[in-house]
């Protein structure tokens, strides 16, 4: 129906479980990965951006899509260093799940970064992103009041305040 840069767009007939049928129409995407970084065991980074499709500027945790083929770490380690400038020592897979299935195949992968080493951010060249820290009870009090609108920033962070 519609193939773009980032996704694509099919309409499936489909067999419901009573007979009956019906169309779905699925948003197809390559995936992603989101990064939880550390830069302490108490402060994570963030990135604060415009999301055109919302119409608003987001706090989220660093991300980006996968290109055709790539290696999900490897991603994850390109995309973190891009829009933050930091390089991760430690980069470990921690969970995946799917940003939206009543309509979309987009699979997250969440990553761990750790020992963190400073450098200069590469955003591509239609990002506008300022990369900040939170510490984990500033976190936890700005999930209480909503500041996060994203699944994947609310499950990295969820995950990260869970953990003893």
């Amino acid at each position: 129906m519609y193939a773009g840069k980032i996704i694509s767009v099919r309409v499936d007939r489909i067999e419901l479980p009573n007979g009956r049928t019906a169309t779905r129409e699925v948003v197809e995407h390559p995936g992603a990965v989101a990064v939880l970084a550390l830069t302490a065991p108490e402060s994570v980074v963030l990135v604060r951006q415009f999301r055109y499709p919302i119409n608003e500027i987001t706090l989220e945790l660093p991300a980006g899509k996968l290109e055709q083929g790539e290696d999900p770490l490897r991603a994850a380690h390109r995309e973190f260093a891009e829009e933050t400038g930091f390089v991760a020592g430690q980069m470990e897979f921690v969970t995946s799940f799917y940003s939206t299935p009543g309509f979309s195949d987009e699979r997250m992968r969440l990553y761990l970064a750790t020992d963190l080493k400073a450098g200069t951010p590469r955003p591509d060249d239609d990002e506008f992103l300022d990369c900040l820290t939170v510490d984990r009870s500033t976190a936890a009090r700005m999930i209480g009041e909503g500041a996060f609108t994203d699944a994947k920033t609310l499950v990295g962070l969820l995950w990260w305040l869970q953990r003893t």
